[in-house]
């Protein structure tokens, strides 16, 4: 039977029509739901799910007793470490539940960095996300690495610095590329060493002449050379995205966001500007 995890912000109380239609959804398909027992968002779920009688339905609690168990419900007791406060005693319950589960629901209040840090508990294990923005209405599906690198760019800085401190290095970190890649992996080798070996001036030129073209595949690949000749785990720091996510949007087959682009042409010490063309 498939796992969903339903966690959210502790800022919102009320459950928005469409999460509402979605977790129907979920009692529809018979889905096992694990659900947090903060107050917020936890305890909207729990309530929503004793209103309509669902069943199955675990509650995961950090430590020995449960704060909200509204429906009675079986209970998950993460054990934490001893010297856990705060957030991070109660994230113990979090990441437990990212592992059991199949995909995620998160219901946001749009700035909340611990829930948005349960998306990408499951994005890194490679598992589908929803995550529904509540005050705008909106929401926003995770199904690879690169959805959420560009989730992350366009967050405020504010957000990003709250993930970082809240994250475990492994959480924030992609996973690095094995030495024997899966056969299925269409990623280039993350081999900084490969990049052609141009100069700074040749790598000028030709990312100039790449934007001259007008063709988006020669500014991709051109900028690639470039990111790859600096090394990408450096400009993975700079920019503050994810190496992979860097990968595979400067790759042969990639169509990086714009915002990614001026990041990473900032990072190599590039800025654009416009000439009138002419007639």
């Amino acid at each position: 039977m498939n796992t969903v995890f339903v966690g959210g912000s502790r800022h919102v109380s009320r459950l928005p029509s469409q999460v509402k239609e979605r977790l129907d959804n979920v009692r529809k398909s018979g889905l096992r739901v694990v659900v947090g027992d903060a107050n917020g968002a936890d305890k909207a779920v729990q309530k929503y799910l004793v209103e309509t009688s669902y069943p199955d339905v675990t509650v995961f609690c950090s430590g020995a007793s449960c704060r909200n168990n509204l429906g009675n419900w079986p209970e998950e007791h993460i054990s934490t470490d001893k010297s856990a406060k705060g957030f991070q005693f109660y994230a113990a319950k979090d990441r437990v539940m990212a592992r059991e589960a199949d995909f995620g629901l998160m219901i946001w209040d749009g700035k909340s960095p611990g829930t948005a840090l349960n998306v990408l508990r499951l994005v890194r294990a490679g598992k589908k996300a929803v995550l529904f923005n509540v005050p705008a209405r909106r929401a926003v599906t995770f199904k690879v690495a690169g959805d959420w690198d560009e989730f992350l760019n366009q967050g405020d800085e504010e957000l990003r610095q709250g993930l970082r401190e809240r994250a475990t290095d492994e959480e924030w970190q992609p996973r690095d590329v094995s030495d024997q890649p899966d056969l299925l992996d269409a990623l280039p080798a993350p081999v900084d060493e490969l990049a052609p070996l141009q100069s700074e001036t040749e790598l000028h030129a030709a990312m100039n002449e790449a934007l001259s073209s007008g063709d988006a595949k020669a500014i991709v690949e051109a900028l690639g050379d470039i990111a790859r000749a600096r090394g990408m785990s450096q400009i993975a720091r700079d920019t503050g995205l994810a190496r992979e996510g860097l990968y595979r949007a400067l790759s042969a087959d990639g169509n990086p966001e714009f915002s990614t682009v001026l990041k990473v042409l900032t990072a190599v010490g590039f800025k654009l500007t416009t000439t009138k063309a002419a007639a």
